[in-house]
């Protein structure tokens, strides 16, 4: 199968051009001006559209149950797809009792084979780090998982991780090039903060916000930053949304060791203003780290810029409202009882694309680098991300004039809201190439149940790039 996108401008990390790609079967195989049209079985006239890499979306949650619901799962995956996004990476929690691999290949097959519609990969959250578990982190390399995340937050959960866990992640996963990545909150601070507010009875969703201050996340950031420094290992913070916390790793990164981070989409738009509103609404921007008021934004916009941040992330969780996002209403209940998270992955390439680079927080190079480019690079994903010969076909021809609104009448998300609800699109995908198929053609899904592939990644990905030049 021979596919010619003709006339598009091509944008990379480090320029744009206009030129030809010419796609035979899953790969990009030659990119020029007036490529010949001979032998191709499909044309794609790209002119006056934007040609860029797939995103990849390194922060997904599909598999997560609260009090017995589950969010969506990757039967809505053609979402990510329709918004621009051809490959995901999704959290999996180690099972209580299972190993790490066993965790993975149980809800891959149970949840994941035959049903994604973009490819993806897996981050293995440990939960229970035993003896015999530690030993296991190194397999992961070996079976194309090379990350391992930890959760900092959530005191008393089985998955809250204490510092000896994580420095032992640390340590072994350095011997195989595996990046460990943390969720980054003093889990005994929101603790505290919690039984507090809700013993004064302030139980409202703004609460949430008070409930984990900036420097519960500052705390632990710089607290897994030395844990890195005495392993001598890298560290990755997910999801990263204040000043104070970007304050300890740039000052980590600016002497020279190995510690980034990524945010979202919506701490780059949203203040927690929205979480105070009536009829519980503001319980749809419940997310952990909480939203921050709006001087937070700017320094992560500026982050992005210098690297210090690398990737915008959608940290997608859906749950409908209707439903669970209410069980926080009502007599003897709380902010604390509503799961955390927000639908997100179908916008995350359009909202930075309208809020960043529309208004000129983001080149169009940073853009390619924040929503693809960079996360193939984190992932160990060397055939993703970039735009040519020899990488995958994941394509997006981007209609730049395209002018709408986000919202839940056009989402293929499968949840009852949108947190982009009414909020303004500029541009949109128009056509979306999955390994040289055609997904997404005229904005319209048209790919098939099944289509994704696990995409390995490589061990000692981009966080490793200090240790290699040493």
């Amino acid at each position: 199968m021979k596919t010619l996108i003709k006339n598009g401008m091509i944008l990379t990390t480090e320029n744009e051009f206009k030129s030809d790609i010419l796609i035979v079967d899953e790969k990009i195989a030659a990119i020029g001006k007036n490529l010949s049209e001979e032998g191709v079985d499909k044309i794609i006239d790209a002119e006056g559209k934007y040609v860029f890499p797939g995103g990849i979306d390194q922060h997904v949650h599909y598999s997560f149950v609260y009090q017995g619901s589950k969010v969506r799962g990757f039967e809505t995956s053609n979402a990510p797809a329709l918004g621009g996004t051809t490959t995901v990476i999704e959290f999996v929690n180690q099972v209580q009792g299972k190993g790490l691999l066993e965790s993975i290949d149980e809800f891959k097959t149970k949840d994941v084979d035959g049903i994604a519609m973009v490819d993806y990969g897996f981050h293995i959250v440990m939960t229970d780090p035993r003896p015999e578990v530690i030993e296991e982190i190194p397999k992961l390399a070996e079976a194309g998982y090379p990350t391992l995340k930890l959760f900092m937050a959530y005191k008393g959960q089985f998955f809250h991780a204490d510092d000896d866990a994580i420095i032992q992640a640390l340590t072994k996963g350095k011997e195989a090039g595996i990046t460990v990545m943390v969720h980054a909150e003093n889990g005994d601070i929101v603790d505290f903060l919690t039984k507090k507010l809700i013993a004064e009875g302030k139980t409202g969703t703004y609460y949430h916000a008070v409930s984990r201050p900036p420097v519960c996340e500052a705390e632990a950031t710089r607290r897994a930053i030395y844990l890195a420094e005495m392993a001598d290992a890298p560290i990755y913070i997910v999801h990263v949304t204040c000043k104070e916390a970007l304050d300890e790793i740039r000052a980590a990164y600016q002497r020279g060791q190995s510690v980034y981070g990524e945010t979202c989409a919506h701490y780059l738009l949203f203040d927690e203003s929205v979480l105070d509103q009536p009829n519980f609404e503001g319980a749809k921007y419940i997310c952990s780290p909480a939203l921050r008021t709006k001087d937070h934004q700017e320094p992560l916009w500026e982050a992005l810029n210098k690297g210090w941040l690398n990737a915008v992330s959608s940290d997608h969780c859906g749950f409908d409202f209707a439903v669970q996002k209410h069980m926080g209403f009502g007599e003897g209940k709380s902010f604390a009882d509503v799961p955390n998270g927000a639908p997100s992955v179908q916008n995350r390439v359009n909202a930075v694309w309208t809020y960043g680079v529309c208004e000129g927080k983001l080149s169009r190079q940073e853009f390619v680098n924040v929503i693809a480019a960079s996360p193939a690079r984190v992932n160990g994903l060397t055939e993703k991300g970039h735009i040519a010969v020899g990488y995958d076909a994941d394509i997006v021809v981007f209609d730049p004039d395209y002018r709408g609104v986000m919202g839940v009448a056009n989402s293929l998300e499968g949840v009852d809201y949108s947190i982009y609800e009414g909020m303004e699109q500029k541009g949109r995908p128009e056509t979306v190439l999955l390994r040289g198929q055609v997904i997404v053609e005229n904005a319209e899904y048209v790919g098939k149940k099944g289509q994704g592939k696990l995409a390995k990644g490589k061990p000692f990905g981009s966080a490793y790039d200090k240790f290699k030049k040493a």
